[in-house]
């Protein structure tokens, strides 16, 4: 891996989220340790000359030249921007949209920010029921309407599942609910009553045991919960548990919460 810092500037004229998973896609090709830094809502040219600015002050403190990726659909903000001598520059829209026009014998739009301009839209409300829904829902806080829910995740407590819940809410408006199996239900062998109508709906999270004892004595340093004998106690149970009931699980060990959310969108066959 290089020791040298390169840093990586997103320019937009929207919040530059996009452009941002798009430039670290790109660039987890390759071994590089990466700080970014975003300009988003660079919609004038008065901002645009104040962008410039910031990426020649990182440029000044940086030993390699910053990489700026930039989404700027109007030409003239473009302009100003790309004529920045003291970094290189990747314009992701000159990149793939003037092949799409070809493709598609149509001419972009050239429309600011057109992405976000959907908070109105029914995909947008979607998302926020579904952020709501799954804050209601997190940690077994309640089992009303479980009925309303896409998916319900199951499993020890500390093994991803609330972050697993929010990221399906919000990348795809998926209502997920989330309930832990805690130890009165590993001594009954059966999974809690509230959750056996919705079982079509259940998808299963375990962890290695000696993660999630190094996750718990973060929060509970020295305790019985945390320790790795309890740890193995309550990983064995769910996934017997998770086993005799049926239930599609993953491990979420070494995968990302993208990776876990996109295995249970394939398994549950929840379409989005």
């Amino acid at each position: 891996m290089s020791n040298i810092l390169r840093n990586v500037v997103i320019v937009s004229d929207g919040t530059g989220i996009t452009a941002e998973n798009f430039a670290h896609s790109l660039l987890a090709q390759f071994e590089i340790n990466i700080k970014d830094h975003r300009i988003p809502f660079i919609d004038s040219v008065d901002k645009a000359h104040q962008a410039v600015q910031k990426i020649k002050d990182i440029a000044a403190h940086s030993i390699a030249r910053p990489m700026v990726f930039t989404t700027l659909v109007n030409s003239e903000i473009n302009a100003v921007v790309h004529a920045c001598e003291q970094a290189y520059f990747i314009d992701l829209f000159t990149t793939f949209v003037a092949p799409l026009e070809q493709e598609l014998g149509l001419k972009s739009n050239h429309s600011i920010n057109r992405l976000h301009h959907n908070a109105d839209s029914t995909a947008y409300r979607d998302r926020i029921e579904a952020i709501n829904f799954a804050l209601a829902h997190d940690d077994g806080q309640t089992y009303k309407n479980l009925k309303e829910a896409d998916v319900i995740l199951v499993g020890v407590s500390r093994s991803g599942k609330t972050p697993t819940s929010l990221y399906l809410a919000m990348q795809y408006g998926i209502k997920a609910a989330n309930c832990p199996l805690i130890p009165e239900d590993f001594e009954r062998r059966a999974l809690p009553s509230n959750l056996v109508e919705h079982r079509s709906k259940l998808f299963g999270l375990s962890i290695d045991a000696q993660r999630l004892s190094e996750i718990r004595n973060e929060r509970r340093p020295g305790s019985k919960y945390a320790s790795i004998e309890n740890c193995r106690y309550e990983v064995n149970e769910v996934e017997q548990m998770m086993k005799r009931n049926g239930i599609p699980s993953s491990s979420s060990t070494h995968k990302s919460i993208e990776e876990i959310a996109t295995t249970i969108l394939q398994e549950i066959k929840i379409d989005r």
